[in-house]
């Protein structure tokens, strides 16, 4: 078991990975998972805070590669892929975490396991994107407007579809009701005021 850093150090080493983050991402030596992974390690491994370091790290896990350009995280999710694999996770981070402050800090075990859930993470929405070309294919033509407005407005009434399409009440219920039975969208409420949003 390694022991995290004192109140006392803690200033310092948080001052140090964010400075080591910085000046590694201008001077563009490492690649960028690289760097993320090593942050994602360490941070922990300091215990800036009392309570929450967990959930911070987990927090930094989706904002770090977004700030690296990796647009698709928010459409996967890292964390069921961790949670899958709790034990690798716990035991790679203890085994990095207890030698990053010896002569030779071995990052191995984490980089392994990080990238590894990382190439899990794309493989997962790959087959989600899949899937949604699947079933817009297989669609009515209503049926996907209904789907690319909701999809941009973040939310859709069937007064709005009606506007957007010049379809008739009784059709578009019908076509919200499909996609409701087959998950794509979900309803929310009910008579004149329902609306519907993505699954």
């Amino acid at each position: 078991m390694f022991e995290t850093a004192t109140p006392f150090d803690t200033p310092r080493l948080m001052t140090e990975l964010l400075a080591w983050v910085q000046q590694e991402r201008e001077m563009a030596h490492l690649q960028p998972l690289l760097i993320i992974a090593l942050c994602i390690v360490v941070f922990p491994e300091i215990h800036p805070f009392q309570d929450g370091n967990g959930r911070l790290s987990r927090v930094l896990t989706t904002l770090l590669p977004l700030q690296a350009g990796y647009a698709y995280v928010p459409y996967s999710s890292l964390e069921s892929v961790v949670e899958q694999n709790k034990e690798a996770c716990y035991l790679a981070l203890r085994q990095t975490q207890s030698t990053i402050r010896t002569q030779s800090p071995d990052w191995q075990p984490w980089l392994e396991f990080f990238l590894r859930s990382l190439v899990e993470q794309t493989r997962r929405l790959e087959k989600k994107v899949e899937r949604e070309k699947f079933v817009l294919a297989a669609m009515p033509v209503l049926s996907l407007q209904i789907v690319e407005s909701t999809r941009e407005h973040g939310r859709v009434t069937i007064g709005e579809a009606i506007k957007l399409t010049g379809t008739s009440r009784n059709t578009l219920e019908q076509h919200f009701r499909a996609l409701v039975e087959r998950g794509t969208l979900n309803q929310h409420g009910r008579g004149r005021g329902v609306w519907y949003d993505m699954r």
